[in-house]
């Protein structure tokens, strides 16, 4: 439909050559690289926030070590670069078939935007989607027949900004509480525990990747559920897909930034024990 001209902010600067060009090219592959590996580093980003200085640095360098670990593979070990495929018409046919995750992105964005904003958010979101879409038709167009594509560019950003000024905001989160579950609330924490009974606790968000994987893989299956309830066990619920001040302080004592969270507390009381992030059906199966 239309091309997006190239990045030439770090052109000049890797072009330089030698070690000054090597470390601006490492610098704008990790800058570009960043929004997409960004929800997969959560966790280490939450974790590097509450730890002291000398750990968190430790983070930021295993980071940055993880992203330079393939330009060092490629630098050093000449049989990986006589693998690389040759530049060609694939990369073409390559681009094209990208498109598919970029459509099942927007969908699960569109699912979002349902979750948070209900059904007046998804149609404005819709509606607006499609003017976008059409805009960027013509832009397509005008690009072909070498005509100004800014006007054009300006009334997607005009439809982009009605949008984010239309959607209504501060939808209260849908209720996840379904049959033996509990919303989640300090006061009812506090009450379920003062009966003496285990606790599984779990804060979550629909934005958030590692919090669906481990409800599908793990949470919601039927053996854990049938282990919770010989254990008489109450399974609280905290969503924080739009936010919430009350859940904020509760990680922040649990010192956590973000979700996932997921706590365990034992039967007849005591401090409760912190689960890893990425969960397994048999770790809470074998929970006391």
């Amino acid at each position: 439909m239309f091309e997006l001209t190239g990045f030439g902010g770090g052109e000049k600067l890797v072009a330089r050559g030698g070690k000054a060009g090597a470390f601006w090219t490492g610098a704008l592959a990790a800058f570009v690289a960043t929004p997409c590996t960004g929800p997969f580093m959560a966790a280490a980003l939450g974790a590097a926030l509450v730890l002291p200085t000398g750990a968190a640095l430790a983070i930021f360098a295993g980071l940055g070590l993880g992203m330079a670990l393939p330009f060092l593979a490629i630098g050093f070990v000449p049989s990986l670069r006589s693998r690389l495929p040759r530049p060609g018409p694939w990369m073409n046919r390559f681009r094209v078939w990208m498109a598919v995750p970029m459509a099942l992105t927007a969908a699960a964005l569109l699912w979002l935007l349902w979750r948070q904003a209900g059904g007046a958010g998804l149609g404005i979101g819709l509606a607006v989607a499609v003017v976008i879409g059409a805009l960027f038709w013509l832009s397509g167009r005008a690009q072909r027949s070498d005509r100004a594509v800014t006007p054009i560019w300006v009334g997607i950003a005009a439809a982009s900004a009605i949008a984010l000024v239309a959607i209504p905001t501060n939808t209260p989160n849908s209720s996840r509480a379904t049959a033996g579950t509990v919303p989640f609330s300090e006061a009812a924490l506090n009450k379920v525990r003062a009966e003496g009974r285990p606790v599984f606790l779990y804060f979550t968000a629909d934005w958030c990747v590692s919090c669906k994987v481990n409800e599908a893989a793990a949470i919601d299956r039927a053996d854990v559920a049938a282990h919770f309830k010989a254990q008489n066990a109450v399974i609280m619920i905290g969503d924080w897909t739009n936010g919430d001040p009350v859940i904020g302080r509760f990680l922040e004592a649990q010192g956590r930034s973000g979700v996932p969270l997921y706590l365990w507390y034992p039967k007849g009381g005591g401090d409760p024990k912190q689960l890893p992030q990425l969960l397994t059906s048999g770790a809470l199966t074998a929970l006391k």
